[in-house]
C-alpha cells in the first residue's frame, strides 16, 4: 500500500486507487464529507459536495 493515500475508520484501512479530481480542494479530507461506498463489485470513496464522482478505494483490516 505504500505510496498510496490512505486512512483508517472503524478498524479498517481505505487506500486511494485512483487519483482524486483536481477540482476536490487540496484540504478534502480535512473539510470535506466523504462516505465509502460499494458499487459495481468494488468499494468507491464519494464525496458529497461534488457528488457523483466515485474514486476507487481498496479496503483491508
Amino acid at each position: 500500500m505504500d505510496g498510496y493515500p490512505r486512512f483508517q475508520y472503524g478498524g479498517f484501512w481505505f487506500s486511494l486507487v485512483d487519483p482524486w479530481p483536481e477540482y476536490w480542494s487540496r484540504t478534502w479530507y480535512e473539510t470535506d464529507d466523504v462516505y465509502v461506498d460499494y458499487v459495481n463489485d468494488g468499494y468507491y470513496m464519494y464525496n458529497r459536495r461534488h457528488p457523483g464522482i466515485g474514486v476507487a478505494v481498496n479496503v483491508s483490516f
